[in-house]
């Protein structure tokens, strides 16, 4: 047997950092239209007089977390939730093509009801969900990319019938038809 690759102890994605122009805003969204659980919440955090900041988040020196949240995200990774105030910020939110481009995906059982509920809150949808492919890794797929109110890309995705690749391999990512597998 081989030498295991890659990090010792890994196991798996704890949380992701989002930085967003306006805290509030961000955390009704994430709470009251997408449905996260809230958690602790804390900050300002900065300095002054030392290097710290960029030391230690390869930030500028006298930026400052005004305010840093942990979400619960379901059965995914926690959503980290920041407000920074800093020198020389860009205040332009990155394209899917952009180097350090992103955007966060959220598995929903009824990609119908999620686009239905999102129109509702007046949620800019940027396709609509298209039909499910019927080949391939990805067959079954559906999903629907939207814009935050902050204009960050997010997805929604469904694989109502399980994903394709999960047929040619045991190897499972997430199986919601039965979570705990």
């Amino acid at each position: 047997m081989g030498e295991k690759k890659g990090l010792p102890g890994f196991r798996g994605v704890d949380h992701i950092g989002v930085t967003v122009p306006n805290f509030e805003e961000a955390r009704d969204f994430l709470v009251n239209v997408l449905g996260f659980e809230e958690f602790y919440l804390h900050g300002p955090y900065g300095s002054e007089d030392s290097d710290w900041m960029k030391d230690m988040l390869n930030v500028h020196p006298r930026a400052v977390i005004e305010k840093v949240q942990i979400f619960r995200a379901g059965h995914g990774p926690n959503i980290e939730l920041f407000e920074y105030s800093a020198p020389e910020q860009r205040q332009t939110m990155p394209q899917n093509s952009d180097w350090g481009g992103h955007h966060i995906t959220l598995y929903v059982d009824d990609i119908d009801a999620a686009m239905d509920h999102l129109r509702a809150h007046g949620v800019r949808l940027m396709n609509g969900g298209g039909p499910a492919g019927t080949q391939g890794p990805e067959a079954g797929l559906r999903s629907c990319y939207f814009l935050t109110p902050w204009d960050m890309q997010m997805e929604l995705i469904s694989f109502p019938n399980g994903k394709g690749y999960e047929k040619e391999t045991d190897r499972r990512l997430w199986d919601v038809r039965n979570p705990g597998a």
